[in-house]
């Protein structure tokens, strides 16, 4: 068993890093009794921390906000974890967030005993972070990106404000699931309640969000994983163009021009085999796929769409003036 000092260190990196817990959980995650346990609670109140506790079927503890901010108890890699996220935040989305990450940024680096400044330092010396034009990409309000934070960790039902795409604005009755960062922007992924469906929604055009203190059971993601969600959900709205293409070329040299940016598939059973593929991408627009194709350096045959084949005419035929 841990000691006395480390298990109630132990102790308050739980309380901190989730908002309930269980006593009968808690008590298993450090490994003592409940009367002990109860012990260790006592013991950080009387160091100040305002550690809350109810009983019955859902009895449990959890830290209530303090009157002033207690010491923080993190362990090696979520301080240098914290560190790293404060450095990308002074670059980030959120409004007016910049000048407050540098200055966290600057306490918690003084405060990180050599060996974790070292690991700082060397990450920070090796990044060269990207100056991105402020009116770019949409900012985030810091209040909504917490309460909508706080939501889903709390598994806490959430009412907010919401502009679609087509500046139609309607009231939301969610169940948030996870927020994303993605690209420039942040998502949220959430169950809409009006809607019976997975939703994603920007942070940026959503407005005045309020938990309603009504916890839910969490469902079930209909992709792997958040980020996938948003993904599937952006090419959806974006991609307007399905691209196929017959391509003289092995589909792993394809692959390893283009990337993620499309799929080739062997073509079998003609004089070609194994030297030819069909190449597949979708695009917003056909000039995309014709700058990819042109980069191949192969012979090639387009199947779809018929715009496609309208533009591979009209640039063949402007090339060929050009060099006349």
């Amino acid at each position: 068993m841990a000691s006395t000092s480390s298990r109630t260190l132990r102790l308050l990196s739980l309380l901190q890093s989730h908002r309930h817990w269980p006593g009968e959980e808690l008590a298993e995650r450090l490994g003592v009794s409940p009367r002990t346990l109860r012990r260790d609670i006592d013991r950080l109140r009387d160091l100040g921390y305002p550690v809350r506790g109810n009983r019955g079927a859902d009895g449990g503890y959890q830290l209530a906000p303090g009157t002033a901010l207690p010491p923080l108890v993190v362990d090696d890699e979520e301080a240098v974890a914290l560190a790293v996220g404060m450095q990308a935040a002074t670059q980030g989305a959120v409004a007016g967030i910049e000048e407050s990450a540098v200055r966290a940024l600057t306490k918690v680096v003084q405060v990180m005993p050599p060996r974790l400044r070292r690991r700082v330092d060397a990450l920070r010396a090796v990044t060269v972070p990207v100056i991105w034009d402020v009116g770019a990409a949409p900012v985030v309000d810091p209040e909504v990106l917490i309460t909508v934070a706080q939501a889903c960790r709390d598994a806490e039902r959430l009412e907010f404000g919401y502009t679609a795409r087509h500046r139609d604005r309607a009231d939301r009755l969610v169940e948030p699931h996870r927020l994303v960062p993605y690209g420039r922007r942040w998502y949220l992924v959430a169950y809409d309640l009006h809607r019976h469906d997975w939703r994603s929604f920007r942070l940026d055009r959503l407005t005045a969000p309020r938990r309603t203190g009504a916890r839910f059971r969490p469902r079930e993601l209909p992709t792997p994983d958040a980020a996938e969600f948003v993904r599937a959900g952006i090419r959806t709205l974006t991609s307007t163009h399905t691209v196929e293409v017959l391509v003289y070329a092995p589909a792993q040299a394809v692959r390893e021009k283009l990337g993620r940016w499309c799929t080739a598939e062997e073509v079998a059973g003609d004089a070609h085999e194994g030297n030819s593929c069909v190449l597949r991408m979708s695009a917003e627009t056909l000039e995309w796929p014709m700058m990819a194709l042109g980069a191949l350096g192969a012979e090639f045959e387009v199947r779809s769409p018929p715009e496609l084949t309208e533009l591979v005419r009209e640039w063949g035929a402007r090339f060929t003036r050009a060099v006349s």
